[in-house]
């Protein structure tokens, strides 16, 4: 299964600049590799955003099987390959919820009449599906599929984030934009980009309670019948709040709210996964998780300010630039993880065996020792 996991912090900041080697080439091919950046957008978007609860399965739950079986490289290409083939799948799926099965749609960003694009379509399902997993790995510990085993407990996760986000799409979506051939409404109360963009800022809190603060506060409750729902409630009420401050207060659509969040969402997977936290790591708990907080607050502004300043100079025709954004650093949010869980940092690190995030949720979280 790999050598044990490095101490945090343990060859940082080095380690994850190198990292970046890996991950930059992967976010340009991501962001512009299907011929632009409109062209990827229709295209790879959906297919990433689908392939992350794949990933996450492989790293969180099946422990990076089946590539575990190999040796390093192997095992992360094996992977890799895997969480391809199922991001493939999964979008296939998600067409099935929204309009049907349709694979000529699939690669096409420009699919013609009779044919429901991939893109923006898919999204709301294909978030759907990956928030609920995250709230089901880290918010709620895994509980109760761990017990099944590893492999079989990965798959009751995986379908059952695919239940509760393909039929809360169903029950509380409607569209933005008229119904085309073949696209069905399901007619709910919340619009598609309103309902996209809390399921980020949600996706935003689940990583800061269980990645930067390591289950802090509630590992200070002992019981799991009362630490679970009570984890529930607070991050899902900080993700209303968010949504509320950003979308109200601030004033921001809720595709730039999206675009927020995500820019978020990859920040912290940098800060706390690719640099270990590094070097708020050194201190005591309450000074580093602040440290951490502020440093993921200020590359998240960083990601935001530089993507726009790019995505200004674009013409998007009928799309939004907020999508991009939000796509672009999806996509960089991904590699980190296929990076640094998946591939184990290799070749940058041959030795390293990170944790999922938090404390694991194979088991109750523990109190955090370092910042």
């Amino acid at each position: 299964m790999g050598a044990p996991a490095p101490a945090p912090g343990r060859g940082q900041p080095l380690i994850g600049l190198a990292g970046l080697t890996f991950l930059l080439p992967l976010f340009f091919l991501l962001a512009f590799g299907a011929g632009g950046p409109v062209s990827s957008l229709k295209v790879l978007a959906p297919l990433t955003t689908f392939a992350l609860p794949a990933i996450a399965t492989i790293a969180f739950w099946w422990e990076d099987w089946p590539g575990s079986t190999l040796r390093a490289g192997w095992s992360g290409l094996t992977d890799t390959l895997v969480a391809v083939a199922a991001a493939v799948v999964l979008t296939l799926l998600g067409q099935a919820v929204v309009a049907g099965f349709d694979t000529s749609a699939l690669f096409d960003p420009e699919p013609g009449p009779g044919h429901v694009e991939t893109f923006p379509h898919t999204l709301p399902v294909a978030a759907g599906v990956f928030t609920a997993f995250l709230q089901l790995t880290l918010v709620c510990e895994g509980w109760p599929f761990r017990r099944l085993g590893r492999l079989t407990s990965g798959v009751a996760a995986l379908a059952t984030a695919w239940a509760v986000g393909a039929g809360a799409y169903l029950l509380l979506v409607h569209l933005d934009t008229p119904a085309q051939d073949g696209l069905r409404d399901p007619g709910g109360p919340v619009s598609s980009v309103v309902y996209g963009a809390w399921l980020t800022a949600l996706g935003a809190w689940q990583l800061v309670f269980f990645m930067v603060l390591r289950g802090w506060p509630f590992t200070a409750v002992r019981r799991r019948a009362v630490r679970l729902p009570l984890s529930n409630v607070v991050v899902i009420a900080c993700a209303w709040a968010t949504y509320t401050l950003l979308r109200h207060a601030l004033d921001m659509t809720a595709r730039q709210v999206t675009a927020a969040c995500s820019c978020g969402i990859a920040a912290i997977l940098v800060v706390a996964m690719l640099f270990d936290r590094w070097p708020w790591t050194l201190l005591t708990p309450p000074p580093g998780r602040t440290g951490v907080v502020l440093t993921s607050i200020a590359v998240a502004g960083l990601m935001y300010w530089a993507l726009y300043s790019y995505a200004d100079t674009v013409d998007w025709g009928r799309l939004h630039p907020d999508d991009w954004v939000s796509y672009s650093v999806s996509a960089l949010s991904m590699g980190v993880i296929l990076h640094v869980a998946i591939w184990k940092r290799w070749p940058v690190a041959l030795d390293s065996s990170p944790s999922p995030p938090g404390n694991g949720p194979s088991s109750r979280p523990t109190p955090d020792a370092h910042g």
